[in-house]
C-alpha cells in the first residue's frame, strides 16, 4: 500500500486547489494512505476532505515534526508548495522520493518586472497535476473540492429574513490591500445592485463592511467576522452569484460551481489562478480589470499599499461593468 505526503503550507485559495490533485490521486491509488502537511490555520479545509487519511500541521519544533513523519515511512512527497521550509522537510526524510511543483518563479519575474508574459497558458490545477504525471495521475476535470462539517452549516435564522430567498454574495477581503478594491469602489457597486447582498469576510473586514453596509442595511448584511471559514463558505455555497477579488474565497466559490465575477487588481489571471471549475463544467466565470496599466502585474502577490501611489489597477475598475455582470447571471 503507497503512502503519500502532501505538502502546502498556505493559503486558503492555494489549498483549495490542491484539491483535485488529491482527489485524482486516490482515485489512482484507491488503497493508499494519503497525509496532507500544512499550517495550523489552514487545517479545517483540509480535516473534511474524505480523501485524506491524516492532516499533520507544521510545528515550531521542527525535529520533532520531522521526526512524526520520519515514523510514517512515507513512499513519496509530493510538495505542492516548493520553497525552503518543504526542502528542509524534504531533507529531513531524504530517503522518500519527492516530486515537487515547479513554481516558475524566474518567469513571474520577468512579467512582473519587464512585463512580459512567458508564463504558460495554463491553470495552476494542471500544472499541480502535471506534478504527479509520472505516477499516473490523470486530471479527472471534476474541479476543485471543499467539504463543509455538519456543524458549520449556516441556520436559515443566522441571517436576515430578507436575504432568505437569495443573495448575491461579495468578499470584499483579500490577503493584501492591492487585491482590493476600495471603500468608494464597494459601496458604489453594493448601491447599484438591486438584489439582497452579503458581504464576505473576516474581522480585518468587519469595519470596512460597516461602511459598506450603511449605504442600505436593509439590502445589505455584513458578515464579515461573524461567521468561521467554513460557515463562509456554506454562505458562499448558497450565494446566486459571488463578485470577489483574487482570493481564497473565490476559490472556494469556484469548487461550489458558483457564477464568479473576478475582480483583479495588481495581479492578473495570466498567473493562472482564476476561478476553475473543471473540464466536465459548463459554469462560466467573468473577469474585470484595467487593461493596458502599464506597471500591471506589479507584484505575484500584493503589497499594503500601491508602489506607485497610484492604485490605477483598481480605481479605474469600470462598476458599471460589473453591476451589468451581475444583472445578467441573475437573468436580468
Amino acid at each position: 500500500m503507497a503512502k503519500f505526503l502532501i505538502i502546502r503550507f498556505s493559503s486558503i485559495g492555494d489549498i483549495v486547489l490542491t484539491t483535485p490533485v488529491i482527489r485524482c490521486l486516490r482515485k489512482q491509488f484507491p488503497d493508499a494512505e494519503i497525509h496532507f502537511l500544512t499550517k495550523t490555520a489552514f487545517k479545517d479545509i483540509l480535516d473534511n476532505n474524505p480523501n485524506i487519511n491524516k492532516v499533520y500541521t507544521l510545528q515550531d519544533d521542527f525535529d520533532g515534526m520531522t521526526t512524526a513523519l520520519k515514523a510514517e515511512s512515507y513512499d513519496y512527497i509530493i510538495d505542492l508548495h516548493h520553497n525552503l521550509r518543504t526542502l528542509r522537510v524534504k531533507k529531513a526524510l531524504k530517503k522518500v522520493k519527492a516530486f515537487s511543483f515547479n513554481k516558475l518563479n524566474v518567469e513571474k519575474f520577468i512579467y512582473t518586472n519587464f512585463k512580459i508574459n512567458t508564463l504558460p497558458k495554463k491553470h495552476i490545477v494542471d500544472r499541480n497535476i502535471e506534478t504527479v504525471q509520472s505516477l499516473g495521475v490523470t486530471n479527472d476535470g471534476f474541479g476543485l473540492d471543499y467539504f463543509i462539517p455538519e456543524k458549520d452549516i449556516v441556520a436559515k435564522h443566522d441571517i436576515p429574513t430578507a436575504h432568505h430567498a437569495g443573495y448575491i454574495g461579495i468578499v470584499i477581503g483579500a490577503a493584501l490591500a492591492t487585491k482590493k478594491l476600495p471603500l468608494h469602489k464597494l459601496q458604489e457597486i453594493c448601491k447599484s445592485i438591486n438584489h439582497p447582498i452579503i458581504l464576505l469576510g473576516d474581522r480585518d473586514d468587519r469595519a470596512m463592511g460597516d461602511a459598506i453596509a450603511e449605504v442600505d442595511d436593509m439590502k445589505i448584511y455584513n458578515a464579515c467576522g461573524k461567521f468561521n471559514l467554513n460557515e463562509s463558505a456554506d454562505l458562499v455555497r448558497n450565494a446566486k452569484l459571488i463578485i470577489s477579488h483574487d482570493t481564497g474565497l473565490m476559490h472556494i466559490a469556484a469548487a461550489f460551481q458558483k457564477p464568479i465575477i473576478s475582480v483583479w487588481g495588481n495581479t492578473v489571471p495570466a498567473f493562472g489562478m482564476y476561478p476553475y471549475y473543471g473540464s466536465r463544467s459548463n459554469q462560466q466565470y467573468s473577469v474585470v480589470e484595467v487593461h493596458k496599466l502599464w506597471c500591471r502585474p506589479c507584484s505575484k502577490i500584493g503589497y499594503d499599499r500601491c508602489p506607485r501611489g497610484h492604485f490605477k489597477c483598481m480605481e479605474k475598475i469600470n462598476v458599471s461593468e460589473i453591476v451589468t455582470l451581475a444583472n445578467r447571471y441573475l437573468g436580468r
